[in-house]
Parts: C-alpha cells; structure tokens; sequence
C-alpha cells in the first residue's frame, strides 16, 4: 500500500512539473511561432535574400508613406480617396478598412470607453464591451441608446449591439487592459485607473 501511494504521489509531482512547463512553453512558443509565421509570409511578397529584410523594407516604407501623407501629399491623396468613396463595390470594402483602421490607429480611436452593459431588464448578466457611438440619430435611433461592441473571448471577432444608455455603466480601467481581459476569456488582470476622460464617456455629450 505504502509503495502505491509513492507511486500515485510521484505520478502527481509529475504532472504538476508537466503543467507548469506548459504555462511556461506554450505562451513563448506560441508568439515565437506567430512571428516567425509573419515574417515569413511577409518575406514572401518581397524575395529579398537575407531572412526578416522583407519585412524590414516594408514596416520602414509604410511608415515613409505615413510620414509623407502627413505633411506633403494630403492635397493629392485627397481626389483619390474622394473617387474610391464613391466606387460601387469598392466603396464598401474602402470605407470599411479605412473606418477599422481609424478606430484603431487613427485619431478618433472608437476603443477607447470600456464599458459595463447590463443585458436586459431584470437581469443580472452584464457583458464587458467599448462603446463606439454615442449618437445614433442619423440612423433614425433614439439619442437613450448608444452603439457598443461586445469583443468575443479567444478570437478577433464580436458584435455590435443597440443598447439603452441607463444599461451602461463607465470601467474605470484601461481599453487596452479591458480588451485583453476579455480576449483572454476573463484570465488576465485588469488595474483600476482614475483617468479623467472616463468620467465623462462620449455617449453623455
């Protein structure tokens, strides 16, 4: 009996020391993996000889395209946009891509008020989301409700949802610190901020 429960016990020690070298390889090797993955698609569009050049060359030209959109080419960049806005078709996937990549990157970031949604009346489920429209009147909405975007746990996606304003309540917490909480299905921590821009959210103005 005293040698099976040795065994049972070193059995245990074993897959605890199993486990935590899983915490331990699976998040590097993962993000090792990933970026080794980008950087060889991405060397793949330009063959340059020496490994991680290609993706030198184009981080540095998009960031010269940036830096000369900004101060020389606006004026000219401007019929183009203009043209592309106005394209069957193209307008769609244009001006979705172009109001993405503003919410992110641009200077008017939609991700920027964490909020508290209460999901109904009477109930007590809440979801974690970030509000990206606090006026709605020109889609014919009531100015009590606002957009906000529930992001899904371990993927890219979400959902856009019309809820009343009173359901909503202010995260004092970082966006950065929220969206990865929730990406994370709720596992990493989130540090309290008492940033005043949180306290007056877009959708009150």
């Amino acid at each position: 009996m005293e040698e099976t429960a040795k065994d049972k016990s070193f059995l245990k020690t074993l897959i605890k020391y199993f486990l935590q070298g899983l915490f331990y390889v699976v998040p590097i090797g993962v993000t090792v993996y990933l970026i080794i993955w980008l950087v060889v698609k991405i060397d793949g569009i330009i063959n340059l000889d020496f490994p991680g050049l290609g993706l030198i060359a184009i981080l540095v030209g998009i960031t010269v395209i940036g830096f000369l959109g900004s101060h020389f080419f606006v004026s000219y960049l401007r019929p183009l946009d203009r043209a592309m806005e106005k394209t069957p078709l193209i307008k769609l996937v244009y001006t979705s891509m172009k109001d993405m990549m503003s919410a992110f990157v641009g200077k008017k970031k939609q991700f920027k008020t964490p909020v508290l949604v209460t999901m109904g009346q009477g109930v007590e489920i809440e979801r974690m989301g970030f509000i990206t429209k606090g006026d709605l009147s020109d889609m014919g909405i009531s100015n009590d409700k606002a957009a906000v975007y529930f992001p899904f746990s371990y993927g890219i996606n979400g959902q856009v949802m019309i809820v009343p304003k009173k359901n909503i309540t202010i995260i004092h917490a970082s966006s950065s610190d929220v969206m990865k909480f929730i990406i994370s299905g709720g596992v990493t921590n989130v540090e309290s901020t008492d940033n005043t821009n949180l306290k007056t959210p877009d959708y009150e103005n």
